[in-house]
């Protein structure tokens, strides 16, 4: 009965009006309930702001948890580590590492001495420890994520017991007095299971449709037209208040059509960007499917609620040259008569920049806007400019709310949820997920990219928010190509748009490719045995046996080929062959002593639809049987 009587009293308080009204409760149900009501999205969340606590470089360097320096908050008289310190009112609502351990963390809420929760680090991501289980926790893509809310009425300190934490980001909201907010306990209550089971079999399922985020009735306008180059068509023109719940169009062609929705007469459009970056597509393929937005089995969807007041117009606008073919559109726009609510939702806005050959020395901007709103999805092609390793990536995001840094990452997929780009199974090749994926991973083009969605965790802004990515580890210096789509609600419209045009939406094509073995698809005749290095691949191999690399990721044409390759007293004598055909004469890797031939031409190859593959041959002895392989080079012959 006691204990009851303290449940009761906790009650009363968190529902008693303030003096300065009535106040909001803030509990795990309702945090979890962001994550699965889609239709929240529009809603602001006042006066409240995201913050993160990680392990960037703070001197501007690229040791963002390598050597755990600047993973901690402030150590503890006992050594152990403090990795994150909040005051006040909040929520985690974020938790992610590439470097997870089994060193336990401890969680202290409202200034106690005693840790209400106690888990291993590694734990938290493993899905087998209730309640951090999937689908809000997991790991994928090199990363590990975990998306269950963690709320604090007065406080949260969280520390590990370990000595030594290298990468990590924790992201929190913190709320203000107005709010009265339930602090985390394990134990989840019957409702709180309930919305996790909600969210499991939303995030779960396979192709999703409307009613899926939207049970109650909406009304449907569908389109089957055709479209042709300078032709605009309208799938959804409406003189009066409400809202749209879903968009689907289907088309066999969309790299030339812009999708372009107006709300309220306003002067320019909410949305105007090239179809296929607008739902996710990697480099002109399909390539996202992501909970809310993306292509799935020909379909192209977006389920974000789009509220507006008077009127809105969708269109697809192709600009493609005259004289090319028409493209058949089918669509359905679903919409309610919901208007939107000023006083507390924003309207759906959208920032596409093609940035190409972001400029040197400074970052790529996904937005830079004023006003009031919040932010609720990133989706980012890259490409670096010159051949090799995607060190682009290793540029860091940031984001500035009112005039306030809240928010600096430590790597490029980090932010993304991911983790350890160019490794094998880590992120090294497209991946959706509900929330965060990659869109493309290619080391012979040189490029990437990943999306990432905000439910419970948008960003909120009063006055301005600035988002931008960096473009290499240290001062914006590698030379590279992004393409963003920054998704947002606000109260302010759109100041200024980038109509797309086919120079900014080709994708680049180099003439120097590059081929690493730790991603190489290949295959082995004969005796070879393979040692993987850092920066080569050792394989030793017996006389006459083969190793054959496929070629599938180059494309067709002729190329010089060059290898980056080692030297050393037990080189051995490789030949090219294309299956039969002998393209190359012996080349010896014998060197008395070890030198790294950065570009070795081996042999001119032609790749075309049956010839995608090459074989190196071996022509060993005891004493020289080795190729140490750091990376193939394919430079295209021009005319």
């Amino acid at each position: 009965m006691k204990k009851l009587l303290l449940h009761l009293s906790a009650a009363i308080l968190l529902s008693a009006p303030s003096a300065r009204g009535q106040q909001k409760l803030v509990t795990l149900n309702s945090e979890l309930q962001r994550l699965c009501d889609i239709a929240q999205l529009p809603k602001y969340i006042s006066g409240s702001y995201e913050a993160q606590r990680s392990s960037y470089d703070t001197t501007g360097g690229n040791d963002d948890g390598f050597s755990g320096k600047y993973s901690f908050v402030h150590k503890d008289a006992d050594g152990t580590l403090v990795i994150f310190e909040a005051k006040g009112k909040g929520v985690i609502n974020r938790i992610w590492t590439a470097t997870p351990n089994d060193d336990t963390l401890d969680f202290y809420f409202d200034g106690k001495n005693k840790p209400a929760c106690s888990i291993r680090f590694s734990d938290l991501f493993s899905g087998k420890v209730f309640p951090f289980v999937g689908p809000l926790c997991g790991r994928q893509l090199g990363g590990n994520f975990c998306y269950l809310p963690i709320p604090f009425q007065n406080g949260c300190k969280i520390v590990s017991r370990g000595k030594l934490m290298q990468f990590y980001q924790i992201q929190y909201r913190h709320y203000p007095n107005e709010y009265a907010v339930k602090t985390f306990d394990p134990d989840l209550s019957v409702a709180e299971r309930a919305t996790l089971e909600k969210i499991k079999k939303l995030w779960g399922a396979g192709e999703r449709k409307v009613t899926d985020f939207y049970p109650g009735r909406a009304e449907v306008v569908k389109t089957n037209a055709t479209i042709g180059p300078g032709r605009t068509i309208t799938l959804f023109d409406r003189d009066k208040g409400g809202r749209i719940v879903g968009l689907e169009i289907e088309a066999a062609d969309i790299k030339e059509i812009d999708l372009k929705i107006t709300w309220d007469g306003e002067q320019n459009p909410a949305v105007y960007a090239p179809l296929s970056d607008f739902f996710g597509y990697a480099f002109g393929s399909p390539s996202m499917q992501s909970l809310l937005l993306g292509c799935a089995n020909g379909k192209n969807y977006c389920y974000f609620p789009m509220p507006f007041d008077r009127s809105a117009k969708i269109e697809l606008v192709d600009r493609g040259n005259t004289g090319g073919r028409s493209k058949t559109i089918k669509a359905n726009v679903y919409y309610t008569d919901k208007k939107r609510d000023p006083l507390t939702e924003g309207k759906f806005y959208t920032c596409w920049n093609s940035d190409l050959n972001v400029a040197k020395g400074k970052p790529h901007v996904f937005l830079n806007v004023t006003g009031k709103g919040h932010y609720v999805g990133s989706i980012l092609q890259a490409q670096g400019l010159n051949a090799g390793m995607t060190t682009f990536f290793e540029g860091d995001d940031s984001t500035s709310v009112d005039g306030v840094m809240r928010i600096h990452g430590t790597g490029s997929e980090d932010y993304f949820n991911g983790g350890w780009y160019a490794l094998m199974d880590r992120w090294d090749t497209r991946m959706s997920l509900p929330l965060h994926g990659a869109l493309d991973y290619s080391l012979p083009f040189s490029r990437t990219g990943g999306y990432r969605l905000y439910l419970n965790d948008k960003i909120s802004y009063s006055k301005s928010i600035f988002q931008s990515m960096e473009h290499g580890p240290q001062g914006n210096a590698v030379p590279a190509n992004y393409t963003s789509m920054a998704l947002y609600y606000s109260d302010t419209p759109v100041s200024e748009i980038t109509r797309p045009s086919a120079r900014m939406t080709k994708s680049f094509l180099p003439d120097t490719l590059m081929l690493y073995p730790q991603l190489m698809n290949f295959s082995i005749w004969g005796d070879i045995s393979v040692k993987p290095g850092f920066d080569a691949y050792v394989f030793t191999a017996a006389n006459d046996a083969r190793l054959r690399i496929s070629l599938s990721e180059i494309p067709f044409g002729h190329y010089k080929l060059y290898a980056e390759l080692k030297k050393d007293a037990q080189g051995a004598d490789i030949a090219i062959w294309q299956r039969q055909t002998v393209l190359s004469d012996w080349m010896s890797l014998r060197s008395e002593k070890p030198v790294t031939e950065q570009q070795l031409y081996l042999c001119d190859i032609t790749i075309g639809d049956f010839k995608n593959t090459l074989t190196i041959v071996f022509r060993s002895k005891e004493d020289g049987n080795k190729l140490s392989l750091s990376r193939l080079i394919f430079v295209r012959e021009k005319g």
